[in-house]
C-alpha cells in the first residue's frame, strides 16, 4: 500500500509540475508579447479587418509577431499567413430569472467561448479567411445554441479585389462571414452573447476616401448545438445596400441604407406567417469638441402572412465628456421610440430589429428592441488609465398596450396579457472595466431590473438581480 501511494504521489507530482511548466511557458509567452507588442495596432471587432503586413519590415520579430506574420515569399510583403484567436470566460448568477417564472439556480453558471482564425493573404488582390468557434456552457440547466455550440465553422470566405488604388477600391467577398453596420442596431456580430453570429453571403464593397458602399445578399447561419452542423439555412434571407458618407459639412457622417428581410415563418403579436420586410433608414453621427451624437430613424414595410407591415423606430444617443475634470466623467443620454402592434387585424406594427447586438440594453439582455419607449441616462468615470466605472439607468415602457415585449432574438416573451399598464420596469447597471493591456480585458457587472406594473400583470413580477464576471 505504501509503495502504491508513493507511485501515485510521484505521478500526481509529475502532472502538477507539467501543468506548472506549461502555465509558466504560456505566461512567459504572453508577457513577452505584451512587452514587445504594446505599440502594435489594437485588435479589431471584426478580426478580418486586421492587417499585419507592416511586420514585413521588422527583421527581429518576436515569436508572437511571427504568428501574426508568416511570409509566403521574401519578395512580396503582402503575401503572408496570419494566425489569431481569442478566449473568453464568463460567470453569471441570476436571481428571479424571467421575473420569477423560472426556477432559481443557486450556483450560477459558466460560459466560455474560443475563436481561432487564419488569414491567408496570397497577394494584394486575393485572400482567404477561416475562423472556427467553440461556445460552451456549464451548470446551465437549459441552454440555447446561442449559449452552447461546441464547435463549428464560423467564417470561411474569399476576397478578390477588382482594383485597389490610393483613391478607391472594389472587393468581392463570397462565403460565410460576419456582418456589422452602423451602430449595430440592426446588423451586428452579436459580441456579448456567447456565440457570435454569421451569414452565408456574397458582398461587393466599394470604398473611396469619403464614401463606403456595400451591396450584399445573404442567408443567416442558424446556430445548432452539435459539432460542425451549422449548415446552409434557406429559410431566412437578408439583403441590402448600406452606404456611409464621411465628413459631411455641418453633420459629420451620414449612413443611408436599405435592408430586405425574408423569413419562412415568423410571429409578431398574434400574427403568424411568411415575413417579407423592407427597412429604409438613415443615421447621422459625429462629434463636436467634447460632444458626440448618434441619431437614427427608419421605417419598415412589407407583409406578414396576409397582413401588411408598417413599423418604425427613432433614436438619439448623445455623450458629453469633461476631460479636464477629476475622473473625467462622461455623461450620456439615450432615448428611443420603437413601434409595437396596435391590434389592427390587417396591419402589423411590431418593429423587427433583425440581427441586433445581443446586449442591446446592457450585458443582461433581458428585453429586445420592439414595442418600446426607452429613456436611458448614464455616466462613466475614468478611475485610472486602464480602469473605468459606469452606471446606467434605463426606464422602459410599452409603446403600444396591444402588444407585448420581445427578446433580443425578436421572439415574444409575454403578450399584452390584457394589461392596461405600459410601465415594463427600470434597470440599474453598474460595471467595472479593467484593461491592463491590449491583450486582456476584465469586466464585473451588476444588474437590478425592478419589475413594473405590466410585468407584475403578466408574470410572477419579481425583481431580477444579475451579477456577472468576464475575462477576455
Amino acid at each position: 500500500k505504501i509503495d502504491s501511494h508513493c507511485k501515485s504521489f510521484k505521478v500526481k507530482k509529475r502532472f502538477k509540475n507539467m501543468v506548472r511548466l506549461r502555465l509558466f511557458g504560456i505566461l512567459l509567452l504572453l508577457s513577452n508579447g505584451i512587452a514587445l507588442a504594446q505599440d502594435q495596432p489594437s485588435f479589431k471587432p471584426l478580426r478580418y479587418n486586421e492587417d499585419y503586413s507592416y511586420l514585413a519590415k521588422d527583421s527581429s520579430r518576436t515569436f508572437y509577431e511571427g504568428l501574426k506574420y508568416i511570409p509566403f515569399s521574401k519578395q512580396k510583403s503582402d503575401s503572408y499567413l496570419s494566425v489569431g484567436g481569442e478566449a473568453r470566460g464568463q460567470y453569471f448568477y441570476i436571481q428571479n430569472e424571467d421575473w420569477g417564472d423560472s426556477e432559481n439556480d443557486g450556483d450560477g453558471y459558466l460560459l466560455s467561448r474560443f475563436l481561432l482564425h487564419t488569414d491567408w493573404r496570397f497577394s494584394k488582390n486575393v485572400r482567404a479567411f477561416v475562423q472556427v468557434q467553440s461556445s460552451l456552457a456549464s451548470s446551465r440547466p437549459i441552454t440555447t445554441p446561442v449559449e452552447e455550440n461546441p464547435l463549428d465553422l464560423h467564417q470561411a470566405f474569399v476576397d478578390v479585389s477588382a482594383f485597389d488604388t490610393d483613391h478607391s477600391s472594389m472587393t468581392f467577398r463570397v462565403g460565410r462571414q460576419e456582418l456589422s453596420y452602423g451602430s449595430q442596431r440592426l446588423i451586428s456580430v452579436r459580441e456579448n452573447p456567447n456565440n457570435r453570429q454569421a451569414f452565408d453571403a456574397a458582398k461587393i464593397m466599394y470604398k473611396t476616401k469619403d464614401v463606403n458602399l456595400d451591396l450584399f445578399y445573404s442567408h443567416y447561419v442558424l446556430a445548432k448545438k452539435g459539432v460542425f452542423d451549422d449548415g446552409f439555412n434557406k429559410d431566412t434571407r437578408l439583403w441590402g445596400a448600406y452606404s456611409t458618407f464621411k465628413s459631411v459639412p455641418g453633420l459629420g457622417g451620414i449612413d443611408a441604407y436599405y435592408l430586405g428581410f425574408y423569413k419562412k415563418s415568423a410571429l409578431f403579436a398574434d400574427v403568424k406567417g411568411r415575413e417579407l420586410r423592407h427597412s429604409v433608414g438613415s443615421r447621422v453621427f459625429g462629434g463636436l469638441d467634447s460632444w458626440n451624437y448618434d441619431i437614427e430613424g427608419l421605417v419598415q414595410f412589407g407583409k406578414l402572412g396576409s397582413s401588411k407591415i408598417l413599423a418604425w423606430t427613432a433614436s438619439i444617443n448623445t455623450t458629453y465628456s469633461f476631460d479636464d475634470v477629476f475622473l473625467k466623467p462622461e455623461i450620456g443620454l439615450k432615448a428611443e421610440l420603437i413601434s409595437g402592434d396596435q391590434g389592427e387585424k390587417d396591419r402589423v406594427g411590431s418593429f423587427n430589429a433583425l440581427y441586433p447586438k445581443g446586449a442591446y440594453f446592457g450585458l443582461a439582455a433581458l428585453i429586445g428592441p420592439s414595442n418600446l419607449a426607452e429613456f436611458h441616462p448614464s455616466i462613466n468615470f475614468q478611475l485610472a488609465k486602464d480602469l473605468e466605472f459606469s452606471v446606467d439607468y434605463d426606464f422602459f415602457w410599452r409603446y403600444s398596450k396591444a402588444d407585448g415585449i420581445y427578446g433580443v432574438n425578436m421572439v415574444q416573451i409575454y403578450d399584452d396579457g390584457g394589461s392596461q399598464n405600459r410601465h415594463i420596469g427600470n434597470q440599474l447597471i453598474g460595471a467595472l472595466l479593467y484593461s491592463p493591456n491590449r491583450f486582456l480585458t476584465f469586466r464585473g457587472e451588476f444588474t437590478w431590473f425592478q419589475a413594473g406594473d405590466y410585468i407584475k400583470d403578466v408574470s410572477a413580477g419579481k425583481d431580477i438581480y444579475i451579477s456577472g464576471l468576464t475575462a477576455q
